[in-house]
């Protein structure tokens, strides 16, 4: 994860009875060590920790409360050690009201039952009370997940435990770091929606509402001003990161492709540079936009060089959607910020002999996540829309991908998309747009008929590698609807 992105904050605290300490000596010491191995690994995850020690009475877990509220913390980490009682816990995850993790971790893999006293056994019976602190959970209306496994290592079948729980943890963190950049980010609309697009009309207020998002509204005057303001020294250093990014496409077979120009490479480095400025004055995380133009006015031609300063900005992490689809914008944020790239995509065709659909999208693309150096070529028109200029053409790596999307139902709720497959070798179109072979576990018109009848919109967020249990995760702590097609 880039230094740059959000940090979870991490409230984690102990339970236990505070009987026990002076009928067993050394066992809430004990169990305060193994407390520090936890908010040790959390850390080494990346995560800020708020530690409250070890709680063990009512009145020390709602200090807690008030700590983790002071904190804002965005997950609160319940490390049960031995047995306490509910009233000790509930108290701790009042006050903040943030999804909680019961962590469920046995010191080791079995007892030696022939030889196990009770100190032993109050060491090793985390398993007690999680049923208990459960029930207080769900009854008060928090959310709650729990982990169950091995604390440390093991050797033979044992092992599987701790790696699958600490594997678990680690999602469960990175999923809170998401949601945390999530409520935080600002993200721009540009111009407006594609005309008749009914799919992509956002409704602002609810993306703040429900992401924590702010969405800024952006003229397209903002962006003409810091283009023009841009420097020949800005414009010929953008020029070289342009050449250093992508490989230039020669003349195309395509009747609208075209040879990319001194001018048109001109045009998209001050663009980019423009793009560059207002991205930084406007502080933004992310950027949507769009702008229809007309007869070869300024508009048109602005809009029509974004598409390379906008792949430069997705490749940084700041992801930049085109026609205005500001809820993909979002989604490609998601998967950018769960390490999986987050590219603009869209269903190209169904291919019913390799059973496999072909997605891609006119830009821009995240070109991090290409197979190789991605094509920077000159296009005479963009199809469907007013403009001409450069575009950018590459296929995702091979292997495993996730693609996601975000709609908006009849209720006005948000609603997440999310299907598995695999990109596959094999030709792709070169018409200046990214395109890839993807195969996913149901056949081309089966997985079409489930996606579709889930309402979505026609754009997702194309990443790489297997993401769906972080996605779950992601969607559970935000409290946003999720389906899983195939």
């Amino acid at each position: 994860m880039s230094e740059n992105y959000a940090k979870a904050k991490i409230g984690v605290f102990g339970i236990g009875l505070a009987a026990y300490w002076s009928q067993f000596d050394g066992l809430k010491e004990r169990l305060e060590g193994y407390q520090q191995d936890v908010e040790a690994k959390i850390g080494e995850m990346g995560a800020e920790v708020v530690s409250a020690g070890l709680v063990d009475d009512a009145p020390g877990a709602k200090e807690t409360g008030d700590l983790f509220a002071r904190e804002n913390v965005d997950l609160i980490v319940c490390y049960v050690g031995t047995y306490s009682t509910s009233s000790q816990v509930l108290p701790a995850v009042q006050r903040r009201k943030a999804p909680v993790l019961v962590l469920n971790l046995q010191p080791v893999p079995a007892l030696d039952y022939l030889d196990t006293d009770t100190a032993e056994w109050l060491a090793n019976c985390c398993a007690c009370c999680v049923p208990e602190i459960s029930n207080a959970f769900a009854r008060s209306r928090i959310q709650f997940n729990v982990v169950s496994g091995l604390l440390h290592p093991a050797e033979g079948n044992a092992q599987k435990y701790y790696e699958r729980g600490w594997a678990e943890i680690e999602d469960w963190v990175r999923a809170a770091s998401v949601m945390r950049e999530m409520n935080y980010s600002r993200i721009g609309f540009l111009g407006h929606t594609y005309p008749g697009m009914l799919d992509m009309y956002s409704d602002f207020t609810m993306m703040h509402a429900q992401l924590g998002a702010h969405i800024e509204v952006l003229e397209m005057d903002d962006l003409h001003m810091r283009v023009n303001g841009a420097t020949e020294q800005e414009i010929k250093a953008k020029i070289e990161e342009i050449q250093a990014t992508f490989q230039i496409a020669e003349q195309g077979h395509d009747k609208i492709s075209m040879p990319v120009t001194d001018e048109a490479m001109q045009w998209s480095a001050q663009v980019a540079v423009g793009l560059d400025r207002l991205v930084a004055d406007f502080d933004l995380n992310g950027l949507t936009y769009y702008y229809r133009g007309l007869d070869g006015n300024e508009n048109e031609e602005l809009g029509a060089g974004l598409i390379v300063g906008n792949s430069l900005l997705t490749a940084r992490g700041i992801p930049a959607s085109g026609e205005g689809d500001l809820k993909t914008c979002v989604a490609m944020m998601m998967m950018d910020r769960l390490g999986a790239g987050g590219s603009y995509t869209e269903f190209y065709a169904m291919d019913f002999n390799d059973d496999f659909i072909l997605m891609g999208h006119d830009g821009p693309g995240h070109v991090k996540i290409s197979d190789e150096k991605p094509l920077l070529r000159g296009l005479g028109l963009f199809h469907g829309k007013r403009g001409y200029g450069l575009s950018v053409e590459f296929n995702v790596k091979l292997g495993p991908i996730t693609i996601l999307g975000m709609t908006q139902t009849a209720d006005g709720t948000l609603k997440l998309l999310t299907a598995e497959g695999e990109s596959i070798a094999g030709p792709t179109m070169q018409i200046g747009n990214t395109n890839s072979r993807l195969k996913f576990g149901l056949d081309p018109a089966a997985f079409m008929d489930n996606w579709a009848e889930e309402g979505p919109t026609h754009h997702v967020a194309l990443g790489v590698g297997s993401q769906k249990n972080r996605i779950r995760k992601l969607a559970r702590l935000m409290e946003l609807e999720l389906v899983t097609v195939g």
